[in-house]
Parts: C-alpha cells; structure tokens; sequence
C-alpha cells in the first residue's frame, strides 16, 4: 500500500505499466507535471514496486551538466548492464541495440528516468524511438519531465503516452501538511496551504520551513513556487560550511557524481587539499547521498538547480575550468567544460569545437558532431562564421532524421550576416523543411550564379555539396534551357574528373536528355564500386532513376539502405528507402515497392520530414494503382494535389497524374487513363513535365491502345525518338518499344528486344500481342503469351493485368485458376518482414534492419503464419519464392 497522498488513480496505472511489460505488452509513460509536483514520489514508488516484483531496473536522471554531452544519459542508465559507452552509434541504432540487449535474458525490465528534460539530445532520441517499439517487450519506461516549452516540443515530436500529475485537492493537500508538520498555527497553516497551491513539494519544504522559523520564513508569494521552494533549499545550504557549500556547487556544475572528481576541481578552485570530509554536512543534512562507490547524488532535482542559478556566473566559470583541469584525459569531457567556461563568443574555442565536429562526423558519431557544432555555433564571434556552422549543424540534423532540430537552426539564422552562398543555400533549405511556396525557376540562376562564386572563391567542395543539395530542386522545377545550360556550365567547370562520382549525381537530374547516355554508362561503372559511401550510393541512384535507370537506381538505393540503417543515419535513410521504392514501382514490382515505401513513409513522418513522405505517399499510390487498390491510389493522389497546388510545386502534378493514370487502366477506363496521363505531356497544362514523359511512355502507350487513341500517341512517339537515342533513358528505351509495337502491330520485334529486368513492360507486350492474336483467331498462338503474361503480373502483384491476362485466355477456351494471394493479406510492414525471413534471417538481423526489436520480429511472424497458411519459415520461404519477392 503506498503512503503517497493523493495519487491513487496515477499509482494505478503505473501498476498497469508493469502489469503489461510482464505480459510481453511493453509501454512507455510520461509523468509531467510542475516542479514539486510529485512526479520523483511516483518514480520512486514505481522503482519499488518494480524490485519487489523481481523486475530489473535501470535508473538515470538528467542532469542540466549533462545535458550537451551526447549519450550521457544513456551511459549512466545502463552502466549496470553495459560497461562499454555508447560511442558514435545514432540514436535510431543505438535504440535496437537495447532492445536486443534487455530482451536477453528474457527478464521485464522497468526503465526509470528522472528529470528526462534535462538528458542530453541524443539520449533523449534514443529513448523516444526505444519507447515506440516496445509494444512485444518486457519493457515498460517510466520518464518524469517539468513542464514547459522545451518539453512540450520534445513530447510531441516523441509521441509518447503522457500522464499529467495535478495539483493536490484541499482534503489531501491539509492531510500532507498534517502530516509532514503536525501542530502549525491555524493562521500559518492556512497561509502554508494557499502559498503551496497543492504543490506536495511546496507542502512539505515550506511547512517544515514554517514550523522552524514561523512565517517569517515564507517568501512573497509573487514569486513562482518552484522559485520559493529552491529559495528554501538555498536557505538550507546557507547554513553549511563555506567549503562544503563549494563542494555541492562543483557537484552541481559537474556533468559526472564521481566524489574524487569533485574534491580534485575542490582543490583547484581553493588552491589547497580538500578531504572527503568536507562533504558530511551536507550528508548530515540529507541534501545529498553519496554511495558505497563514491558517487554524490543530491536529494531533490531543484536542489542542484537552486545551487546553479544561486551562483555567481564567475564562480560557475571558474568551477568549469577546474573541471577541464581535473578531466584533462578526457577530452570528449573537458572540452564541454572548456567551453562552458568561456566568458563570451571566444572563435578560437569556436574552431576547436567546430574541428571536434569534423572528426566527429567522419566518424559517423553524428550526434557528438551535432552538438559540439551546436556549442561553436554559440562561441563564435565572427556572424557569418555563426551561420555557415548552423547551416552545417543542420545537415548533421538532417542525417540524424532531427526535423525538429534542423527547423529550429534554420529558424535562428541570420540571414543577413550570411556570405550570399550560405543565404542560398539557407533559402533552399528552408524551403525544402518548411512547407511554403517555391521561390521559383528564377531563383535558381541566382543560386547557379552563388555556387559558381564558391568555385571561383577556392571552395570547389562546397560548391560540390551545393549542387548535389540542389539538383533535384532543379529536376522538378521544368527549368528553361538558359538555367538548365548555366548549372550544366558550372558542373563542368569544376574540373572534376569523368568518373568522378559527384558529376553523375549532378548531371542527370538537372539534364536527363543531354547528359543521360554519358550518366547512364557512368552508373554501369559504379553500380558495384564498394568504396562508395552509402549517401554517395543514394545520392547515385536517384541520378539513375532520373534517367529512367530502375535496376540500377533500386540496387544502389538497397545497398545504401543497409549501410545507412546500421550507422542509424535515419535522415537519409528515408531518402534512400524513397528512391528504392520508386525504382521497384517503375518496374512494376509492388510487392518489393509497397513495404519499401511504407517503411520510408512511417520513418519520414516520425522524424519530420513530410516532403518525403508526401513523396512516399505518391509512390504508394502508383504501387496500389498497379496492385488494383485504387480507392487508396486516388486518396494519396488527391491529398498530394492539395499540397502541391498551395506550395506552388506544379511540376510535381506529375506524379499525381502518373497515379491517376495508372488507376483509371487498373480499372478498365482506358479513355480516362490516357487522358489524365495526356497532362504529363501537354506543355499548356499545370502537371506537365517533360522529364517524367521519358518515365511514362508505356502507361500512356496502353491506354492508347486500349482506348483507341493511337493516332493522338503518334506524334509523341515521334517527338521522343530523338529523346530516347540523346538521353539512353532505359525506361523511355523500352517505352517506345511497346508504343511502337502498338502502332506498328509488330510485336515480335519488340519481344526480341532485351527486356531483361523489365519483367512488367514484357509481360505488357506479351499480353497486348496476345490479346491481338486471339481477336485475329490465331487462338493457339496467343495463349503461352497470355499464359506468360498472367503468370508474370501475379507474381508482381499486378492485380488487374493479371485478371486481364486470364480474361483473354478464358476468351481462348483455356482456364487459369487465379492463384491464392496469401501474401496480399499482410501489411506492408508484415510483407517486409516475411521477405527477410524467407531469406535465412534471424529476428535478430531482422530488427537491426527494421530498427525492431527481436521479441517484436517475432511478435509479427506469430501473426503472419496464420495470415499466410503455414507454422514455420521454411514454409513461408515456400510462400514467398511462389510469388517471386523473395
């Protein structure tokens, strides 16, 4: 039975909490609420109940000292269990690592943390995302936070379950105060229970401080009462020795509880020993604990924060630069306090963060990267230094999938002290993380005109990046020649070498016709280079999908996509997720393109990136199109024309009408298909879009045929024969070939055609050839085509083209029984996980590239098997090969 006052229904659901992560339903909780409130009584309610049940638990608390330093929560939360500091892994990695490592043993585990906004970012990410993929662990987190801004940022990006903790009722509130300090006067008591409000903090600290000194120890209750309360705290270590109250102030400032630490900076600040004694009266006066190991740990959060905020700033100063003396061998430490010591913006300090940063960042220890650019970012001195590195930190952001990071930097520039190529590049960052309207195609020769000064000024590397961050904002923006001459000029002059990585990312989105041969033989060579970063990969294949490359773009987007899930850089990952998906829907293949997006969406959307997830969302929309969901494809479809339309990105429409088009031929309507599709082709219209016209030949060939508008698709076909042989655009290559075919009604030269990888293009041919035949009774001819054709959709999930294909055969006198799906009941996430299990992988490998954990891996497949008709993986592989997706 718990003596906390007043908390019956929180303690409840706290038992809940436990109750479930038992039952392998693990969960999260937020307990919130004001200083005081109660919420450290319920996590210690929590911790006790925990141990009396057998579970294991594993506690922290957030520090403000702590709170630059990445990873330094999570350090101390598992040092019980981990010995070896989480190092330079992200937060996303570093997430599914604790995730394997608490589910074995299999033992319930209660994670508990105090003062969570003071962690550091990076444990805080870790947490969060840990947090949401708990639902089949043993695994209940229990956080305590204060409220404010900062908080209700940090909650609503997590998405976590919150517990408000209010203050007291009058019945409970009188009941504490007579308990904690019985016989006040009725005029004190009174004055006691109005000023704590119901603060059972408030109720305890300022009666006890009312029962020893009468009222004249209350403070003026204009002041907020955590601000009383620390007061009160502050009186109490005002009646300590000098060198103890020093004592406590360098335990306050110190971002570890090591004692021999404290009384090592103790000794540099007064210039003489300091012994363990010194700290005892503070221990006397239950301000602080201090263990068996020699860790010093103070009573109550406000305590460390009245001893901070009491302190003079040159004495906090001088106490951080003890602590650098002190933590000399630990660079990745001292550092912080160097900086934290530095009485001003100090640019030399700024660099040294900035270098720290660097080497940071080549490491792949983002997040260290990320905050020590964060801190140069406040020492520097020089503005425009400032902004080039708050630009760079939000490209560490970025990386790391911080949205609201990378918002929140790109919000605090300022613009105006930027050298003209940061401001542009500031401008298209803002406007690709802030969903506003385009500046337009005349803003991108002034940015072509900015990158070429970074050249000519000596950075050839930051012009480099510039393009590469810019070059797809150029592909959908139907630039005018003059532009789209003026980047290619710039590109070209950098002098960079023809096999040069950096010119076949550039190049093809910005040009796909005049430089889509050359990029295209580019890629050939560099498909399978293994010295290639896994964002130089990701980068490459949405060069190759510009051009119409789709078995290139998806093998180098798959290979990125698993570099980039292991070193946790979830920020591209998403990215590269999003150019595998489109890739695999070009070809046709739904059932490799459907759990590639999902996974792309949902990562985009929890780390706030809702361009890429619009992006994603269009390319679910062609995927179901394709599959015969076309109630699903028209709602992304329309949902994706509203934004498109109010951010004025018209040539985006494109895509709307790509997943439009492909509906309406799902269904049959091939008048509506070919019209919508038109759109893409017609200079007049908003969606038009000459590069996606290289994409979407064979569509609107189809419906042409279809609908009998062979005449209307002539003149394209004429209009992009020069095109096709300029660009070598693969996709446009085997566009034509149908579009000719069907004009020409020679199908068999098409069929000769290679046509390796193009499995839905063929199996097109081969059902439009056949359903030619069988009209023409050459009935014998025409089925091992349709027979083909079926054959091949089904396994790509082809719905409609499948169930078109046996049509004609039933036409032919043959039946073809349509296959079970038993795949098509599983959701994109289940299809996912069932491929990678019909590969040989383990629940462990499987979490590690989902960032799920093993118990949830299994949690799905215990789903899957009854979805799917078997009860082992071997039977699933069977399943899974039946279809081709394996």
């Amino acid at each position: 039975m718990s003596n906390i006052v007043g908390r019956d229904q929180q303690i409840s659901r706290i038992e809940r909490l436990l109750d479930e992560a038992d039952e392998r339903r693990g969960a999260a909780l937020v307990l919130r609420g004001e200083a005081g409130i109660g919420k450290s009584a319920l996590l210690t309610h929590a911790i006790g109940r925990a141990r009396e049940r057998g579970l294991r638990v594993l506690t922290v608390t957030g520090v403000p000292a702590e709170g630059q330093i990445p990873y330094a929560g999570l350090d101390h939360l598992l040092r019980p269990v981990r010995s070896v500091r989480a190092g330079g892994l992200s937060p996303y990695t570093q997430a599914v690592e604790i995730l394997k490592m608490l589910g074995e043993p299999d033992l319930t585990t209660l994670l508990a943390i105090e003062d969570a906004h003071w962690l550091d970012a990076a444990t805080w990410e870790t947490l969060a995302f840990l947090s949401r993929r708990v639902e089949s662990d043993r695994i209940a987190v229990l956080m305590a936070v204060r409220d404010g801004e900062d908080v209700d940022r940090r909650l609503a990006a997590a998405g976590l379950p919150e517990l408000p903790l209010e203050p007291l009722g009058d019945t409970d509130a009188t009941a504490l105060l007579d308990a904690t300090a019985p016989g006040l006067a009725p005029a004190l008591r009174a004055r006691v229970l109005d000023e704590a409000a119901g603060n059972p903090l408030g109720l305890v600290e300022l009666g006890a401080a009312a029962a020893r000194s009468g009222g004249s120890a209350l403070l003026p209750s204009s002041l907020p009462l955590s601000t009383r309360v620390e007061r009160t705290f502050g009186g109490l270590v005002a009646d300590l020795p000098p060198l103890t109250r020093r004592l406590l102030l360098i335990a306050a400032l110190n971002d570890g509880g090591r004692l021999d630490e404290i009384l090592a900076a103790a000794a540099i600040v007064t210039g003489q020993p300091v012994p363990a004694e010194a700290v005892q009266p503070a221990v006397t006066a239950r301000l602080i604990t201090v263990d068996e190991g020699y860790e010093l740990r103070f009573r109550h959060p406000l305590l460390r924060s009245a001893l901070r905020q009491q302190a003079p700033a040159g004495d906090r100063r001088r106490v951080h630069a003890a602590l650098a003396e002190v933590l000399d061998g630990v660079p990745e430490r001292r550092i912080w306090h160097r900086a934290s010591a530095a009485a001003g913006p100090d640019e030399e300090l700024a660099r040294e963060l900035t270098d720290v940063a660097t080497g940071a960042a080549q490491r792949q220890m983002v997040a260290l990267a990320l905050a020590a650019a964060g801190r140069a970012v406040q020492l520097s001195e020089d503005p425009a230094a400032r902004g080039r590195r708050q630009i760079w930190a939000s490209t560490l952001a970025h990386e790391q999938g911080d949205g609201d990071t990378v918002r929140r930097l790109l919000d605090e520039i300022d613009a105006g002290a930027l050298r003209p190529a940061d401001r542009a590049r500031l401008t298209l960052m803002r406007e690709t993380y802030f969903p506003s309207a385009w500046s337009g195609p005349e803003r991108l020769m002034a940015y072509a005109d900015l990158i070429d000064t970074m050249r000519r000024d000596g950075d050839p590397e930051l012009a480099v990046r510039a393009l590469c961050e810019i070059n797809l904002r150029v592909y959908y923006s139907n630039v005018p020649p003059e532009i789209r001459d003026r980047y290619t000029e710039i590109t070209r002059a950098l002098g960079l070498p023809e096999d040069d990585p950096a010119l076949t990312i550039v190049l093809p989105l910005i040009s796909p016709v005049e430089h889509g041969a050359i990029a295209l033989r580019q890629l050939e060579r560099l498909v399978h280079r293994a010295d290639l970063t896994p964002v130089t990969r990701s980068d490459l294949a949405m060069g190759a999908w510009a051009i119409g490359a789709y078995e290139i773009a998806g093998t180098l987007a798959l290979s990125a996509v698993a570099d980039l899930r292991a070193q946790g850089r979830v920020g591209v990952l998403a990215q590269a997720l999003n150019t595998a998906a489109s890739a695999y829907a070009g070809l046709g293949d739904t059932r490799a393109a459907l759990p590639l997006v999902a996974e792309c969406i949902a990562l985009a959307d929890e780390i706030g990136q809702p361009m890429w997830s619009l992006g994603g969302s269009l390319i679910a929309a062609l995927a179901e199109a394709l599959r015969g969901d076309v109630t699903s494809a028209r709602r992304r479809a329309d949902a994706a024309e509203q934004v498109f339309f109010a951010a004025r990105r018209l040539p985006m429409l494109a895509l709307v009408q790509r997943a439009r088009g492909v509906a309406a031929l799902a269904e049959g309507h091939a008048e509506d298909a070919f019209q919508q599709l038109m759109r893409v082709f017609e200079p007049g219209d908003s969606a038009y879009m000459p590069y996606q016209q290289l994409l979407l030949l064979g569509h609107l060939a189809e419906a042409a045929w279809l609908g009998g508008f062979l005449d209307e698709l002539r003149p394209i076909v004429d209009a992009l024969e020069p095109i096709a042989a300029r660009s070598g655009s693969p996709a446009l290559r085997v566009g034509l070939g149908y579009a000719r075919a069907v004009l020409t009604e020679d199908y068999a030269s098409a069929l000769a055609e290679d046509l390796t990888g193009w499995p839905f293009d063929r199996a097109r041919l081969q059902l439009t050839y056949g359903a030619t035949l069988r009209r023409a009774y050459r009935v014998a001819e025409s089925r091992p085509l349709l027979r083909a054709a079926a054959a091949t959709f089904d396994a790509l999930g082809a719905t409609p083209w499948a169930d078109r294909a046996r049509g004609e055969l039933r036409a032919t006198g043959e039946t073809r029984r349509k296959p079970m799906d038993a795949l098509a009941a599983l959701t994109p996430q289940e299809q996912q996980i069932a491929q990678l299990a019909a590969r040989g992988l383990s629940n462990r490998e499987i979490g590690e590239r989902l960032f799920l954990s093993p118990r949830t891996v299994s949690t799905h497949l215990y789903r899957i098997y009854p979805k799917v008709q078997v009860s082992s993986r071997t039977e699933l592989a069977r399943v899974v090969d039946a279809f081709g997706v394996a």
